[in-house]
């Protein structure tokens, strides 16, 4: 068989491969905290047909290897953690990262702790500061954030300190947990926007929690009021697209040529 029919279909399944991708971000492009995905190629290793020949001085030249390759494969798919656009809600739980770092949440008390870049919690009925699922915002000690009946309103630094309001005056209830990232694009996908941790992402597969806009540890602020929005670039996305879609259909030409030799040689013997 001819090694180009299989490079044109590793080719079909790799520009296939990123128009998933590109199609998950368009989709994404209004999901908040959303960080989209690009689909980096490599090639297959190559089939050797001559090796490499040294030269000698004054009696002949070396020779180059000759090497034919075999198609293409998958080398990445990268999630791309630059920050999305602002987008102002004026709603005092609505919390965005203004720089490094991510909210941390857990299902319950004694849950897992998973991180997010999406800050649109709000408060149930119980005072507790929940995502849109019901997950639990932790506190910088790794706690629930519940206010008390006491607090009748309440505001958020920039430090993540939640200051509530009582008869009595204004006092300290609880600081929003910020957990920092060495590489962010080690991070496990779990949908939900959520994120969980992986040894890729952290030494150990571990973090622990730190507080905002500190110098110190490079977190950043946290804004009340906005929410980060989807870092997808339509336009580099269906760019992006052309680009995947005319790739496929050279890959499928390919092919088409590919089967219309080999039908040339099986009308050799009529």
């Amino acid at each position: 068989m001819l090694r180009s029919m299989y490079s044109g279909v590793s080719g079909m399944r790799g520009f296939q491969t990123k128009l998933d991708v590109i199609g998950n971000n368009i989709a994404n492009v209004n999901t908040v905290g959303f960080k989209a995905g690009r689909v980096m190629f490599q090639d297959i290793l190559s089939q050797t047909v001559a090796g490499v020949t040294a030269p000698e001085e004054g009696e002949r030249g070396g020779v180059n290897a000759r090497q034919i390759g075999l198609g293409v494969s998958i080398g990445s798919i990268d999630t791309i953690h630059t920050a999305g656009s602002a987008m102002t809600t004026n709603q005092p739980n609505d919390l965005r990262i203004d720089g490094d770092g991510f909210f941390v949440v857990s299902a319950g008390a004694d849950g897992e702790m998973l991180l997010t870049r999406a800050g649109n919690f709000t408060l149930d009925s119980a005072r507790q500061l929940v995502t849109s699922d019901g997950m639990f915002v932790l506190d910088s000690g790794g706690a629930p954030i519940v206010l008390d009946e006491e607090v009748t309103a309440y505001s958020i630094s920039q430090d993540g300190m939640i200051i509530g309001v009582t008869v009595d005056g204004q006092v300290e209830v609880a600081q929003l947990g910020i957990a920092k990232v060495v590489n962010p694009s080690g991070l496990e996908k779990l949908g939900g926007n959520l994120y969980r941790m992986t040894v890729n992402a952290n030494p150990d597969g571990e973090f622990d929690l730190l507080t905002a806009n500190d110098a110190e540890t490079g977190t950043g602020a946290i804004i009340s009021g906005q929410l980060e929005m989807s870092n997808v670039d339509l336009t580099a996305e269906f760019t992006e697209m052309i680009v995947a879609q005319r790739g496929f259909q050279a890959n499928s030409r390919i092919i088409t040529t590919s089967d219309e030799i080999l039908q040339e040689v099986v009308n050799l013997k009529r």
